[in-house]
């Protein structure tokens, strides 16, 4: 009995020594946010079924990243390896409890940890401290913005086309049906005569296939109009009734032209009963008789007064061809108009009105007025103004590495050109000892700068310039124009440039826009109002 005991004892002591867990921390101190690991390893056989804790945290310590289980196989034993990744974001002390794993629905437990997390030590003495710097514009690349309206111009360019070439095909056949339809004898005649040179039968060597239906064209004419059987007659038979009817209906057609016509009908019948072979230049001078023969023919024929008013059928015709060249064109641009209007509607759903105004539409004084305003300091000396748009830095390498020795740094911001509807040019200087030259001269170059970007015929008023808040400098404004260059046309503009001096330092204002768009004014007059000028440092 007491041997079956310890047997016993020592096959549940076996059991329990095949099933164990550990845990580590490689570290127990970290700074806030940085990442220390856990790592629980579980010694159990082949068919233990183990599961390990799971969770976006365990305890207040967040989990970073759960590693997939890693494993170690010894004999018929195995050792599972998990390990988490985990953090805190708030300094202090944490304690990692005591965590479940479950090893055939059985319970064992991690052992707990204490983590210190401290805090990211600043010093703010010996670390140099700077400005929060104004926030700058990433232009896209206009490479994609070209490419895209390249594609958009081709869809519209071959949504065109289709709808034009469709409309025109479509016009085409109508043309066609109603000409079968309402063609007067002439006409048919004319048409048939055309179809039969498109056949090349004479030039394939089929010459008397080419005779037969060019002497039936005018024998159907002849019967149709004068109303002689012709297709039942000889030729001989044929010219001597058409003399006969000539005569008796007073048709003024000259002997001539029924000389030759009478050939004609000669050389036909060599053609198909004496297999005679004419030149290529006989066969082209018997085409040209046969059709100034009908022609002829037709106009000479006293007519009805029914028949009479069928001769506007050509005036109505050019009308009509008129009309139906004006929907060839007028629908396919209807269609595209309507397809860009689409898209222009689809952006603005889907991008909003500001994506339009920036990248398609353009801005109009109007909206700036109303829209909301950016404040913002520019250069050094700074000046802070309120604009409708961020002013843009002009990053010219070029001018920040040839500075005379006497400047410091010069910062240039920009909205706008000297053709818009309005523009914006703002410039700091700053020297390194004193200001050099006066306001005056400061002016003055910046006149020159305007004639230098196509300024004509400038009206200058300079004076002294002070405002409420006490601002002091130098102001020049008056008028000039600038030539188009899509109208060619001159259009009248109006500026004005402030100038400020402080310290070591220049600040210029230039402000310029068409002068008779109030709402520029308007624009204009606010931005001087919002002038504000950052003291220079000593």
């Amino acid at each position: 009995m007491l041997k079956r005991i310890l047997l016993y004892f020592l096959f549940i002591s076996s059991f329990v020594n095949a099933q164990s867990i550990t845990s580590s921390v490689d570290s127990t101190q970290i700074k806030i946010g940085s990442q220390f690991n856990l790592t629980i390893k579980a010694n159990v056989s082949k068919t233990d079924k183990v599961t390990f804790p799971d969770g976006k945290f365990l305890g207040a310590l967040e989990v970073l990243e759960s590693y997939p289980v890693d494993s170690i196989k010894s004999n018929d034993k195995l050792q599972l390896i998990k390990k988490y990744g985990l953090t805190q974001f708030d300094s202090g002390r944490y304690v990692l409890p005591k965590l479940a794993v479950l090893i055939n629905s059985k319970t064992f437990r991690t052992d707990s940890f204490a983590v210190i997390v401290n805090d990211v030590v600043v010093d703010t003495i010996k670390q140099q401290m700077f400005d929060i710097k104004p926030i700058i514009k990433v232009e896209k690349p206009a490479i994609y913005w070209w490419l895209y309206l390249i594609l958009i111009l081709i869809f519209l360019a071959v949504i065109g086309y289709g709808a034009y070439y469709f409309i025109k095909k479509k016009q085409n056949k109508k043309n066609e049906e109603e000409a079968i339809l309402f063609a007067s004898p002439i006409e048919k005649a004319i048409a048939q005569l055309e179809a039969l040179e498109k056949k090349t039968l004479w030039q394939n060597g089929e010459t008397k296939g080419y005779y037969s239906e060019l002497t039936d064209i005018t024998r159907n004419y002849i019967e149709e109009v004068i109303e002689i059987p012709a297709m039942e007659s000889t030729s001989s038979e044929l010219f001597e009734a058409l003399k006969i009817v000539v005569r008796q209906r007073n048709i003024k057609i000259s002997r001539d032209t029924l000389d030759k016509f009478k050939n004609v009908m000669a050389t036909s019948d060599l053609v198909k009963f004496a297999k005679s072979k004419p030149l290529d230049f006989e066969i082209e001078n018997d085409k040209n008789t046969i059709n100034t023969f009908l022609i002829s023919l037709d106009k000479a024929i006293p007519r009805t007064e029914e028949e009479t008013e069928n001769l506007f059928t050509e005036e109505l015709k050019r009308k009509k061809e008129r009309s139906q060249k004006l929907q060839r064109i007028f629908i396919p641009l209807t269609l595209v108009g309507i397809i860009l209007t689409m898209i222009l509607v689809f952006l603005g759903v889907t991008k909003g009105m500001d994506f339009l105004r920036e990248n398609i539409i353009g801005h109009s004084t109007k909206s700036m007025l109303k829209d909301e305003w950016v404040t913002s300091d520019y250069g050094d000396p700074a000046i802070i103004i309120s604009t409708p748009k961020s002013l843009t830095r002009n990053n010219d390498a070029r001018i920040q590495n040839n500075l005379p020795e006497n400047i410091k740094a010069t910062s240039t911001f920009f909205y706008g050109s000297l053709l818009d509807n309005f523009s914006v040019v703002l410039s700091t200087t700053s020297f390194k000892d004193s200001v050099q030259g006066s306001l005056d001269m400061v002016l003055e170059q910046k006149l020159k700068q305007l004639e230098s970007f196509g300024a004509q015929n400038v009206i200058v008023n300079t004076g002294d310039y002070d405002d409420p808040k006490g601002l002091t400098g130098k102001k020049s404004e008056g008028t000039f124009t600038v030539l188009d260059p899509i109208s060619k046309e001159d259009i009248k503009m109006y500026y004005s440039i402030l100038v400020f001096s402080q310290g070591t330092g220049i600040q210029e204002l230039t402000l310029v826009h068409k002068l008779e768009d109030e709402n520029a004014a308007e624009i204009m007059k606010r931005i001087v109002e919002s002038i504000e000028l950052r003291k220079a440092v000593q």
